[in-house]
Formats: C-alpha cells, structure tokens, sequence
C-alpha cells in the first residue's frame, strides 16, 4: 500500500537512503519529521487556498505537503538538484496529480535566483537553514513585495533577534533591516526532537507581516549602511560608530543632531526611522 499524506520519520528516512543523502551541518539540513508540527507551522502561517507561497529550502517535503495540503500553490526554491528533482515525485505519490499540479519546484540557490515561475508569491512560508536565514529572509523581503504575510522557522537565537526591539540586547542589523519592511512576532518554538538529524538548539517560529517602509527621503540601501556602520561597533557612540560614513567623528555628530538624534546614544537605541532620518544627511 502506497505512503500517503505527511512525510513521519520512516519516509523521511527512506527517502534520504534512496537519494543516498546525508544531511549537512554547511547546508543546515535538519528535517521536520512530524507531522503534527508541520501542521501546526501551516495554521500558524494562515496560508488558504487563494495563497501562491514561496518556500526556501524544502529539503525532502515535509513542509511541501502541508502547504499543499491546504490547497494553495506552492513555489519551492531548492538549492540541492537532487531533492529538487524528488520533490515533485514525492508530492505526486502522496497527495496525488492535483496536489503535484500546484506545485512548481525552482532548483536554485535563494541566494542567487531572481525569477519565479507563474503567479507572484502572496505569502512566504519555509523552514529556513541556520547558517543563511537572515540574508536569505532579506533578500526575499526586497526581491518579492508582493507577499503580505510569512512566517519562518529559524533557530531560536535568530528569532529572537529578528523580533528584538530597540534597547534589547539582542536587538541589531537583523532586528533593524527587518523592520524596513515588516512587522515581526516570535509565535512559538519548536523543539529539536521533531527534526532528522536531531539539532543541539530549539528552533523559532517568527511571523512576519509587511508594512510600509518608514516614510523617509533617505533610499533603503543608505538607511542600510547606517544600520551596519551603527553595529559594525556596537558598543561606540552614534558619533564614532559613524564617523567612517560622514567622514569624521565630528562630522557624523552634526549630521547625528541634525537628523533629531542624540549623537551620544549607541545604535541599539534607534528604531529603523532613526536610522532613516540620519540616512537623510548623507545625501
């Protein structure tokens, strides 16, 4: 009789042996091999049937099929050519032809792609590799605006800081570029039971829900630089940590107090409009 529905650990595990795959610690390739937890991330994402959802890094599919288990379209960007070249197979013996018909699969480095096929992503859901969770996340921030709503499961240290707000220790570049263009809330954990091969650290789930950019004349790609000339030396003053931009110490202080801003404070203080006003004086 034919395995249908959710992947549970022995498929995951037969799977793996018949694509003589052995997962990696460079490529953070931990799977979820259970179900309930699957399920729990799709009610939790809110996805429906009306959603086109981008994932990164399906790996084997567990998260795949819960997706599509809600009747929306899938998107999935799979750097391994391997688990691309499975993935639908593994959707079509599951879930059946129609399930497989929603799903397109980009064999891609997330990092590197630019195009997706068929209608724009309304939402991004994926559980996201440790070691490039937050570029990958920015990225898909700037290249995909159409997608409202997300939510991604990261290792918990990330989602503490892609939640942080100002003043936290915690808080910093990811904390501060998230906010261009989100909204973010820690919505739960996931323990590392759950995952092949068993991780040492619990994992995040962060929702995210976009949101206008602070109104500002100052580009996003200046504001960006600020943030990371801000914590490239946390523990300085605004003046100093700023200075390699404006040119000087003192420099960066005027600029600093023209942009309504307490040039003595450390950038862990300043939300992402902070950011943006002194952005402002470099042009």
């Amino acid at each position: 009789m034919p395995e249908l529905g959710l992947l549970d650990p022995n498929s995951v595990r037969r799977i793996a042996a018949e694509l003589d795959l052995k997962p990696t610690k460079q490529r953070g390739q931990n799977f979820v091999v259970d179900p309930n937890t699957v399920r729990r991330i799709v009610a939790l994402s809110g996805v429906g049937a009306s959603d086109v959802v981008l994932e990164i890094g399906p790996g084997l599919g567990s998260l795949t099929l819960g997706l599509l288990e809600t009747g929306a379209e899938v998107v999935a960007v799979e750097i391994e050519e391997r688990l691309a070249e499975r993935l639908e197979r593994t959707v079509q013996d599951r879930m059946g032809e129609e399930a497989a018909g929603r799903l397109r699969v980009v064999a891609a480095d997330a990092l590197r792609v630019e195009e997706l096929p068929g209608g724009a992503p309304t939402a991004l859901v994926a559980n996201l590799p440790y070691n490039v969770s937050v570029p990958v996340l920015l990225r898909m921030l700037e290249l995909y605006p159409g997608w409202q709503t997300g939510l991604v499961m990261v290792q918990l240290e990330v989602a503490d800081r892609l939640v942080a707000p100002p003043g936290s220790k915690v808080y910093g570049v990811p904390s501060a570029k998230t906010a261009w263009y989100a909204q973010t809330a820690r919505v739960g954990t996931v323990p590392p039971k759950v995952f092949w091969p068993v991780p040492n650290v619990d994992s995040g789930l962060v929702r995210i829900d976009r949101r206008d950019p602070p109104a500002t004349s100052a580009s996003r790609e200046a504001t960006f630089a600020v943030i990371d000339a801000a914590f490239s030396q946390r523990r300085k003053m605004l003046r100093a940590a700023l200075g390699g931009l404006f040119g000087s110490a003192a420099a960066a202080a005027e600029a600093i107090t023209a942009a309504g801003v307490d040039p003595t404070l450390r950038g862990e203080m300043l939300d992402v409009a902070g950011f943006a006003s002194i952005a402002e004086q470099l042009t």
